[in-house]
């Protein structure tokens, strides 16, 4: 059992570290381009022990052209992001849009619906 905690516990870890090394690498190489302007890497989820990994990202304006955009950087990323990871594997990354905000708005707005009733 505790195998299997310390094993969440370094994919946990491993994704928080790409995460920020991502954010930066965003920032640093594609800070102006203009479909990734407004982009926030809010999140991140590993599997397979951290070989496979989720980055969610949200997106202030045209979240359809940053997907696009991202997909189409990924390969580049994961390539610098190997140059900076002090790891002997980097995982594979895969860029999904978090709609947590959109949610929560739309459940605020049916609440002061029901409040109104």
């Amino acid at each position: 059992m505790q195998r299997i905690k310390s094993e969440s516990n370094r994919a946990a870890r491993i994704a928080a570290k790409v995460q920020t090394i991502v954010s930066e690498i965003l920032r640093d190489n594609y800070g102006e381009d203009a479909a990734l302007r407004g982009v926030s890497l809010v999140g991140s989820d590993a599997h397979g022990s951290g070989q496979f990994l989720k980055l969610f990202f949200y997106a202030r304006e045209n979240r359809d052209a940053a997907q696009r955009r991202l997909d189409e950087i990924t390969r580049t990323v994961r390539y610098e992001l190997a140059a900076r990871m002090n790891q002997k594997y980097v995982p594979d990354i895969r860029f999904v849009y978090d709609d947590t905000l959109e949610r929560a708005e739309r459940i605020d707005v049916l609440l002061n619906k029901i409040a109104e009733k």
